[in-house]
């Protein structure tokens, strides 16, 4: 999923199974901070597709949606250009498998799609339908959030996968030994695709539900890898689910943004136990110490 584009693509599934015309705009973007502040404004309009590049942000909305005159309102406080392209109808999923790799983290887990061979050299693969849905593996925060499992004994544990996507970390989860996983997200396309990967492998201990907030139930392990913003808005929230001891490995924003993210845990009682970064993306561990 996001190789080319430096930090993130997705498409839709409207724009996976529609053979439709669709608007592309490009927006010049000056910070990552003024680049996530137009995603998520844009998300809010109707554009359910995106590319981040270094200097720029795309947006999709098809073409029976895009209203020219809404868009200069959003974008008028920030002073930015846009330029415009229609998309013709085509084969996304398929052309995006086409170019879909195995993601390998060092020699514990492998992710990969069903026409892949089997990758016999890691501890645990994971196989999964690719549909676009974030958490393939390929983003730098997947891959981190992943090699942080490693160093957790996930054994008789109860975990919540908090913004699922793909149910890759879920699967991971159960596959290192939790006896009891739920996994939550808030778009329909991650609940379908996540059941199916859930089936997909096999697992029997994964419960997959559509929310917008976490969990308040208790649980051992928390993997958390969203956004800043919405991270912060339910810090304490999760602290609360979180069990004395408990660990939570938070990520989804920009190494810049680590401090702002570790005084939120601090202040919930939860101490940084290794904090990386990947690509100018960060992933952080914490233990609840209270």
């Amino acid at each position: 999923m996001r190789q080319a584009m430096v930090s993130m693509a997705y498409l839709s599934a409207k724009q996976i199974l529609t053979m439709i015309n669709y608007i592309k705009i490009s927006v010049p973007v000056t910070s990552d901070e003024q680049q996530e502040i137009l995603l998520a404004l844009l998300s809010e309009e109707g554009y359910d597709g995106f590319e981040e590049t270094t200097d720029a942000l795309n947006a999709y909305i098809s073409e029976e949606q895009f209203d020219q005159q809404q868009l200069e309102e959003l974008l008028q406080p920030f002073s930015l250009s846009y330029t415009k392209e229609v998309i013709a109808p085509k084969n996304w999923n398929a052309e995006w498998e086409s170019n879909y790799e195995p993601v390998v983290v060092d020699e514990f887990v492998a992710v990969r799609a069903h026409f892949h061979q089997t990758i016999a050299t890691v501890q645990h693969e994971i196989v999964i339908t690719p549909k676009m849905s974030f958490g393939t593996g390929h983003h730098a925060t997947t891959w981190q959030v992943m090699k942080l499992m490693q160093g957790i004994d996930f054994s008789n544990k109860t975990v919540f996968d908090f913004g699922c996507g793909t149910a890759v970390l879920a699967i991971l989860a159960e596959k290192l030994g939790a006896t009891s996983v739920l996994a939550v997200d808030n778009d329909d396309w991650c609940i379908e695709n996540s059941l199916e990967n859930v089936a997909t492998n096999n697992c029997t201990k994964i419960v997959v539900q559509k929310a917008d907030v976490p969990s308040t139930h208790q649980f051992d392990i928390i993997l958390a890898n969203i956004n800043r913003h919405i991270l912060l808005q339910y810090m304490v929230t999760m602290a609360a689910s979180l069990n004395n001891k408990g660990y939570i490995i938070i990520s989804g924003f920009y190494k810049d943004e680590n401090q702002l993210l570790i005084d939120a845990a601090t202040a919930q009682q939860l101490q940084l136990i290794t904090a990386s970064d990947r690509n100018n993306w960060s992933a952080l561990l914490f233990q609840k110490i209270a």
